[in-house]
């Protein structure tokens, strides 16, 4: 008899189980392996039909599990004239998954001594001010876990009429915050990149050289980059697509939220993010730290919203932002995430350390599936990693 993929993992996670109950230790690492190439293996054919049921341009995405690349494929074309199919290297604009790097490398630095979290942002941007005596109270670690307190997305119609951040800046003055510095959350672009501002004056570094210096080249991330020019300049790219009444419509890359780099301008492939998804799952210690892993994805504050987000409703018992990364409660479970979006590309990266696994999801197409699909491998996946926590959190929802 024949078995197909799904078939034979099946057999494979059963046995795997079976032996497990009977005491062997080590094969716990066979049957987490097994339970989640299986998984995989069934969100991939999910995939598959969410992607021909809306016509979706293309999608590349990526599963990793205990250091090992489990999945990493594209489907769908690059561009509407279907001249070529998106694969492992083609370059995705990531948008605000971008902000997982700012949050990371300041971390390093802070591990590192160069700068303290609890510093003031005016002592690296004296030029940015808001109408109101809190803002000398604003801390770099405020301004990367999206607690300015201004009203959320402030400025962020400048961003996109294309205005340099440092212009922008001194629009802040008409502004006063709806909550002190450090006690709400307030979604932010601008503010947030006042971590450039950190970065350079600290190091003397520019951000996106530094980025380039301490993660993007010891991780081998060949294909990542920063910038518009670089998103044009590269030969194998994916085209943005915005929908329409007719369907799908290929747009021309656009360079706003480019100024605003450490928030929403790296551009990746797909191979450059299964890279990144393991680093962050700390198997590339020499380069990202564990502190600095630690430091980054410590929750800032809380995000009651996140637990009506349409695709993570009724799961979710808890929710806050750390610097530059959600992180969401599912019962006993913790995911690091993130989502991006802007002009025809979406993105989303999701993590657990508890599992030592992860998914990255990149789309030429302005679809929300991308969350759906994200949400569904771990409705998926984490029940028959940790039944018990997944359990609690269906007693606490209801």
């Amino acid at each position: 008899m024949i078995l197909n993929r799904a078939n034979r993992l099946f057999i494979l996670a059963a046995l795997v189980m079976a032996l497990l109950v009977a005491g062997t230790p080590l094969l716990a690492v066979a049957a987490a392996q097994a339970t989640v190439e299986q998984t995989t293996a069934q969100w991939s054919d999910r995939l598959e039909n969410t992607m021909t049921e809306a016509r979706i341009p293309g999608v590349a995405w990526a599963v990793v599990h205990q250091g090992e690349i489990v999945d990493l494929s594209g489907r769908g074309f690059i561009d509407s004239s279907r001249s070529a199919r998106i694969n492992p290297d083609t370059v995705f604009r990531i948008a605000s998954v971008s902000k997982g790097f700012a949050g990371v490398l300041a971390a390093m630095l802070a591990v590192e001594g160069q700068i303290n979290l609890q510093d003031p942002i005016q002592r690296y941007a004296p030029s940015f001010r808001f109408n109101s005596p809190a803002a000398d109270h604003l801390t770099i670690e405020d301004v990367l876990g999206q607690r300015s307190g201004l009203v959320p997305n402030a400025y962020d119609n400048l961003i996109e009429s294309g205005m340099p951040r440092q212009q922008i800046y001194g629009h802040f003055e008409a502004l006063a915050p709806v909550c002190p510095p450090g006690t709400c959350y307030s979604y932010q672009n601008s503010v947030f990149s006042l971590v450039e501002d950190v970065v350079e004056r600290s190091t003397s570094v520019p951000y996106p050289q530094l980025l380039q210096q301490r993660i993007f080249d010891p991780l081998q991330m060949v294909n990542a980059s920063v910038g518009y020019e670089a998103l044009n300049s590269a030969g194998n790219r994916a085209e943005p697509h915005v929908k329409t009444r007719s369907g799908w419509r290929e747009i021309r890359p656009r360079s706003s939220y480019y100024q605003v780099s450490s928030a929403a301008g790296i551009n990746a492939s797909i191979r450059d993010m299964a890279i990144w998804a393991n680093a962050m799952l700390g198997h590339f210690p020499e380069v990202i730290s564990p502190e600095a892993i630690q430091t980054s994805l410590r929750p800032a504050v809380r995000t009651r919203n996140e637990l009506r987000h349409r695709s993570w409703r009724g799961a979710l018992t808890d929710a806050h932002y750390a610097l530059g990364w959600r992180i969401y409660r599912i019962g006993n479970e913790s995911l690091a995430l993130h989502s991006g979006w802007v002009a025809g590309y979406r993105a989303e990266i999701a993590l657990s350390h508890a599992h030592d696994l992860g998914i990255v999801l990149l789309m030429n197409a302005e679809s929300r599936a991308i969350s759906e699909l994200n949400s569904a491998f771990w409705s998926a996946t984490l029940p028959r990693l940790a039944p018990a926590a997944i359990e609690t959190a269906k007693m606490t929802s209801e």
